[in-house]
């Protein structure tokens, strides 16, 4: 399965969730998308539920089902913690979301134009793959040739705050996770035990 690359106020209006994280999607048209409008949500099952919750989490990072799978398969194997926030912050950790947590993209899409086309480094070498794990203390940085970039600039001049749990320079436009995020730091909205019980009906 191919990753959504469709309109995403289109999927945040059908999930009833923001994507781009500034809730726009929802302010004017707080229900699904199509013909039925506000009367389209009925009562869901709970299977129905637990789809929802991992779709909503899923299209919240960009990824397709299988890159999002591999990784819940990846979480349930560290020991330590509970499996479903083990799985959202692996998530945290791919490069994409880094570069979009410290600033320097707007979106996480547009994040993982970023890497693709290679304006990001880490640890001074460029990386193209927006699923690498960035580990903590790693720097993330835009390269020399790439500082200038429009998007990039307008990105670090629109940030208001950043997460507690990285460092950004802004003259250097470099940053790293400092640590770890902590649960109740991430996606309020989300209830990650609903996604582990789906995929523990598949898997």
């Amino acid at each position: 399965m191919s990753r959504y690359t469709g309109p995403s106020w289109k999927v945040s209006r059908r999930l009833g969730i923001s994507l781009s994280g500034t809730g726009k999607e929802l302010e004017r048209r707080p229900y699904a998308p199509g013909q039925h409008g506000p009367n389209s949500r009925g009562k869901l099952s709970e299977y129905g539920m637990q789809m929802a919750e991992k779709q909503k989490l899923r299209h919240t990072y960009g990824m397709n089902e299988r890159q999002f799978r591999n990784l819940f398969v990846k979480a349930s194997k560290i020991k330590e913690g509970k499996h479903g926030v083990n799985f959202i912050i692996l998530l945290e950790q791919r490069l994409d979301n880094v570069v979009y947590r410290l600033g320097l993209a707007t979106t996480r899409r547009q994040a993982r134009q970023l890497v693709n086309h290679g304006h990001v480094m880490v640890d001074g070498k460029r990386v193209d793959i927006p699923s690498y794990h960035v580990e903590v203390g790693q720097v993330v940085s835009i390269r020399e040739k790439s500082k200038n970039v429009v998007t990039i600039k307008e990105a670090v001049e629109a940030v208001v705050g950043r997460p507690a749990f990285v460092s950004f320079d802004t003259e250097k436009l470099e940053g790293s996770l400092t640590r770890l995020p902590e649960r109740d730091e991430l996606h309020p909205e989300i209830d990650e035990s609903l996604i582990v019980e789906f995929y523990n009906k598949k898997l």
